[in-house]
């Protein structure tokens, strides 16, 4: 069914189709709408789970951990600094093991304090332990979250996925998106049906302490599964092309890359406007393409090998900052680059912080100084305002 509805409430659809148990979250800007919406559609009947009022977003993943650990499919959503206070719990749901979906909104970290969208706060918490999918638009996303449920329940994996949407681009704007049925997420995801869980009758530990003769093989399995799980994200995407016919890729999604000399890679509602972008470079004449990646944990090493292959150089459009370092994703880039053959430059363009408009002059300045050879900038910068400063 085809219905042109705000970006929230088609994330608060799809997860309620996913029948979770236990809804469990706390208001911030700009994630509110979609669990406003999940505690109306819980209040009207709309969906049979027990929503789960809490004080801070700490708490909302705690009442989360809890529910998975009983046996039950669960759900949160949170943005920036709720992102961040949830952290110390997020990294427990990961080392216990616990299948769980939250959407990650999009939002700048403080200081300054600012409501605007990019990849600051998701991307502090690459490496809890969650899996990590980037959204490009309201019907991907609202896919995205049925996918999730799969992957993460699936026996193979057992961790929790995190779908991240920009925030506001996404939440607060109206697209028209095709509402799968609930039959038919039903046939796709089945109900949740936990290997372990905590049960008077079957007693279980769960985060037990681990002194130094265990941790570190505890780690290790988490990391071999979590590597491992790309193999269940490309098969989940393969599976819902099947059930519903529609495919935006598995860890990546290339557009007009098999002959581009230049390559960007993006991550998130920005690749929409790089594709439009590299539609008219085409039509001048210009050999560029564009890479979405959809998934960056695990992170597609041999995937972004083969697609970069044959390109002269590649722009990371970087949302997000490693302060004191390089731009978070150009790294991994570079990482998965390094020592092939004939690997081509990659460029770091910082852009978009703090909910800064990308547009096709930023993409112009990024080629521009990629082709001079400069490797990390910020791309589209108020002169005045640093001559001021």
């Amino acid at each position: 069914m085809r219905k042109m509805i705000e970006g929230s409430r088609a994330v608060a659809e799809a997860v309620g189709l996913c029948r979770p148990d236990v809804i469990s979250a706390y208001p911030i800007t700009p994630q509110t709408h979609i669990v406003e919406d999940l505690s109306q559609m819980v209040a009207d009947g709309d969906i049979d789970a027990q929503y789960v009022r809490v004080e801070s977003e700490h708490s909302a993943a705690s009442v989360c951990l809890g529910a998975v650990a009983a046996g039950s499919r669960a759900y949160s959503a949170t943005t920036s600094q709720g992102l961040m206070l949830m952290a110390e719990v997020l990294y427990n749901i990961a080392g216990m093991r616990l299948p769980l979906v939250i959407t990650g909104v999009n939002r700048a970290l403080s200081a300054p304090l600012s409501i605007w969208n990019d990849h600051q706060d998701t991307m502090a918490l690459r490496d809890t332990g969650w899996l990590q999918l980037y959204a490009e638009n309201s019907q991907e996303v609202l896919d995205m979250h049925i996918q999730a449920y799969k992957i993460s329940e699936d026996d193979r994996v057992l961790l929790p996925v995190m779908v991240c949407m920009d925030g506001y681009v996404l939440t607060h704007t109206y697209e028209s998106v095709d509402m799968p049925t609930q039959e038919e997420v039903d046939a796709f995801l089945p109900r949740y049906d936990p290997l372990y869980k905590l049960d008077p009758d079957d007693p279980y530990t769960l985060g037990a302490f681990a002194d130094p003769s265990l941790y570190q093989e505890m780690r290790y399995e988490i990391q071999q599964d979590a590597l491992g799980s790309k193999a269940v994200i490309k098969e989940a995407a393969r599976d819902f092309k099947a059930s519903f016919g529609r495919w935006m890729g598995d860890v990546l999604d290339p557009y007009q890359c098999d002959d581009a000399e230049t390559i960007f890679i993006g991550l998130g509602t920005v690749v929409g406007t790089l594709k439009e972008w590299v539609d008219v470079k085409r039509g001048q004449g210009e050999k560029v393409g564009a890479l979405k990646l959809r998934c960056f944990r695990p992170f597609p090493l041999e995937e972004l090998r083969e697609a970069l292959g044959n390109a002269k150089r590649v722009v990371v459009v970087e949302k997000a900052v490693g302060v004191g370092a390089y731009g978070i994703v150009a790294a991994e880039v570079r990482a998965a680059l390094y020592g092939q053959a004939n690997m081509p430059p990659v460029t770091c363009a910082m852009a978009g912080l703090g909910g800064r408009d990308i547009t096709f002059e930023t993409f112009e300045e990024m080629l521009k100084r990629a082709q001079a050879g400069e490797s990390d900038f910020f791309a589209g910068m108020r002169a005045e305002l640093l001559e001021a400063s």
